[in-house]
């Protein structure tokens, strides 16, 4: 399983890693400039980091978690077997790797994120506790029943 990938192919460890880097400057309402800029490169660099397209190099993802004020493992919480096993990383003891969808993880859409952070800019722990039940019944009442128009 020593496939090489192509030009135009992203490796599945580098699209995390950047989704990650990604939510957090978010989550921090960070730019994208203002990350590059203090960290030596382009925003367009940031952008290929976040996408998965470049590779981001050990200094520099020290360097972001430094700025993000988070530590580098932060940014492979939460990789699966299915993940190592599509960058063709032997995972031991597994005949079969697990079958996941990385194309779109809704955790990661900037609505997510936004929704994520909005939430807890509400200090009222109450309020907050209505809220996330308010938000679940509503998910139920649309997703129980029969189809319905929005």
């Amino acid at each position: 399983m020593n496939k090489r990938r192509t030009k135009g192919s992203a490796d599945p460890i580098d699209k995390y890693v950047g989704t990650r880097i990604r939510a957090r400057r978010m989550g921090l309402r960070m730019s994208q400039t203002r990350l590059g800029e203090a960290i030596g490169v382009t925003f367009q660099q940031v952008q290929k980091y976040e996408n998965g397209t470049n590779r981001v190099g050990s200094s520099n993802l020290f360097k972001i978690a430094r700025i993000l004020d988070v530590p580098v493992g932060y940014f492979f919480d939460g990789i699966s077997d299915g993940t190592l096993a599509g960058a063709g990383v032997q995972v031991p003891g597994m005949a079969e790797p697990p079958q996941e969808n990385l194309r779109f993880d809704p955790m990661n859409s900037r609505e997510s994120i936004e929704l994520m952070h909005n939430y807890y800019r509400i200090t009222d722990p109450e309020v907050r506790r209505k809220l996330y039940l308010f938000v679940k019944s509503l998910a139920n009442a649309y997703t129980a029943g029969p189809e319905r128009d929005l």
